[in-house]
């Protein structure tokens, strides 16, 4: 019976024992790939002779492992094999894997093949070529690798615009982890782009928001669809300027319909998410994860009605019962651990999310309902959004601030929050003393653009 004890005895027994027990289960490809997965490390004196001959296995599970394998022994004569099967192999996954073999050699003589390499038609195989040059950077590769800022994959451009364009940005205003004073916990009843602009860079650690539809209601009546996504991207460019390096953006929407004018017409179904997406990406947004936010049911309006009566194809129209949580990050060269170790460790261990946490990306919440405000964030979104994109004292955005549903919770989770909010009739509905409760324990300020304009210091 094969088990890894026993590959981990014959390994060490030398005198070619592994290849013999290969040769017994040749046939069997579940065997030899649990051989192969069992090798773990190799001694110096492994006789690897078998591995060169299931490079040419009809399985690409059993070649994939025995490219590996190789790779592990780090040795030059393999060289020259390796660049055939990283050039010929009709399995990208084991073209791949011969690349990297080649790259775990780190001397000169790789050189010349990971640079041919470069030119391969997958950029996962260039990217694992650039790995294996990276190793000799400042070396007489750079110039090679520097071509590659113009490949058509982006990957690529990426990782050799960190390594040798990326300019490192100071922070001349305040640590990653502070925020200014005369925004937290401040409700302004303005533009949010006209206060936006009064901002200095990099104040704010998380924008969570949901925009106005587009001319679904009085309060968001737009002259075209265009100027309405236009209107949204000036906003959003507003809020990268204003977010910290390597934050997030949680954008709620979802498609709207626009009812037909007359039975004469049709409705009109415009899909926000996906058209408002493009804007951010350009706009230097890093698209992270598309969350569902899935609602009963009974709590959405009807339009499935009309087909449930005549069950005629083509006019099958499913009821809505989903929106998107949009997902960005302030595009950065730093990855994620960067962020975290900025913040000290009572901090870190103070802000670790609890158990029952949602593991996937469809969340069934309830949606609320308001007799002021006709599109209220349910607080169990926002606690999900807050403790997930956020720590503890960090300073929560929302340029559309509603009902203020997302101040309420930021407060309670221990942050602080930044909202603007047009609307007067929403702004005095927070002022009311319905609407005080939510804004409990620590003080919060209503101001108006001139008064809030007096605050900054």
């Amino acid at each position: 019976m094969l088990t890894k004890e026993y590959i981990k005895d014959l390994k060490t027994n030398g005198n070619g024992a592994i290849g013999k027990l290969v040769e017994q289960h040749k046939t069997n490809i579940g065997s030899l790939v649990f051989i192969l997965e069992s090798l773990g490390q190799l001694p110096k004196n492994f006789d690897s002779s078998f591995l060169l001959d299931l490079t040419t296995h009809k399985s690409s599970d059993v070649r994939l492992l025995a490219v590996k394998n190789i790779g592990k022994l780090s040795d030059e004569q393999n060289i020259q094999l390796l660049s055939y099967i990283s050039k010929h192999d009709n399995d990208t996954t084991v073209r791949r894997e011969a690349i990297s073999s080649i790259g775990r050699i780190r001397k000169e003589i790789v050189k010349p093949y990971l640079v041919e390499a470069l030119k391969d038609e997958d950029p996962k195989v260039v990217c694992q070529a650039i790995r294996g040059l990276l190793v000799f950077k400042g070396n007489g590769v750079d110039e090679e690798l520097k071509k590659l800022i113009n490949h058509e994959n982006e990957m690529v451009r990426t990782v050799i615009y960190k390594e040798f364009f990326a300019t490192q940005k100071t922070h001349k205003n305040q640590p990653h982890t502070e925020s200014y004073d005369y925004l937290k916990n401040v409700v302004v009843n303005a533009d949010t782009i006209e206060t936006m602009k009064l901002l200095e860079d990099e104040s704010i650690h998380l924008t969570f928001t949901s925009p106005p539809y587009y001319n679904a209601r009085d309060y968001s009546i737009y002259p075209s669809y265009k100027a309405y996504l236009e209107f949204l991207a000036d906003v959003f460019k507003e809020v990268h300027r204003i977010t910290k390096e390597g934050r997030f953006l949680i954008v709620n929407t979802s498609p709207i319909i626009i009812p037909r004018i007359s039975r004469s017409h049709s409705s009109k179904r415009y899909p926000i998410p996906f058209d408002i997406h493009p804007y951010l990406m350009e706009m230097g947004w890093e698209f992270i994860d598309d969350i569902v936010w899935l609602k009963p049911e009974a709590s959405v309006k009807n339009r499935i009605g009309g087909f449930m009566q005549h069950r005629k194809p083509l006019a099958y129209k499913p009821n809505s019962v989903t929106e998107y949580l949009m997902v960005y990050r302030k595009s950065t060269e730093k990855l994620l651990d960067w962020n975290i170790r900025e913040y000290d460790y009572k901090t870190v261990e103070e802000s670790k999310v609890a158990d029952g946490y949602e593991t996937s990306n469809v969340w069934k919440i309830d949606p609320c309902f308001d007799k002021v405000h006709s599109a209220v964030f349910p607080v169990e979104l926002c606690k999900r959004v807050i403790q997930y994109y956020s720590f503890k004292n960090d300073l929560v955005f929302d340029p559309f601030g509603g009902s203020g549903t997302m101040g309420k919770t930021a407060k309670k989770l221990g942050r602080n929050f930044f909202l603007t909010e047009k609307d007067e009739t929403y702004f005095e509905y927070m002022k009311s003393k319905k609407s005080k409760e939510i804004f409990d324990e620590r003080e919060t300020k209503f101001l108006t653009l001139n008064e809030f304009k007096q605050t900054i210091k």
